[in-house]
């Protein structure tokens, strides 16, 4: 492995304000800002991939959705058994 492993740079300025707030902090947590930002950037770069691939219900809904996969009465509509279909011929089953 290359020795020089960190050559991707990403840049942008601020106020002097925002870069003394993030100074102070970076110096609270005893990290270089360079580390600070790197390491609060890729958090919130997480958190939010993380949030856009969660559904999250009210619990009325929660409590509907629950109910529903609990009905061994109900059955698949027609786009739901092509929807599964579909899904098992990719599998190969």
């Amino acid at each position: 492995m290359p020795a020089d492993t960190k050559n991707a740079r990403l840049n942008f300025r601020l106020s002097p304000e925002l870069k003394a707030v993030i100074e102070e902090a970076a110096a609270t947590l005893g990290q270089s800002v360079s580390d600070f930002a790197v390491a609060t950037l890729v958090q919130t770069a997480r958190s939010v991939l993380h949030q856009r691939s969660v559904t999250e219900l009210s619990n009325r809904d929660r409590d509907i959705f629950l109910a529903l996969l609990a009905d061994v009465e109900a059955k698949p509509n027609k786009a739901l058994a092509d929807a599964a279909r579909r899904y098992k011929k990719r599998l190969g089953g």
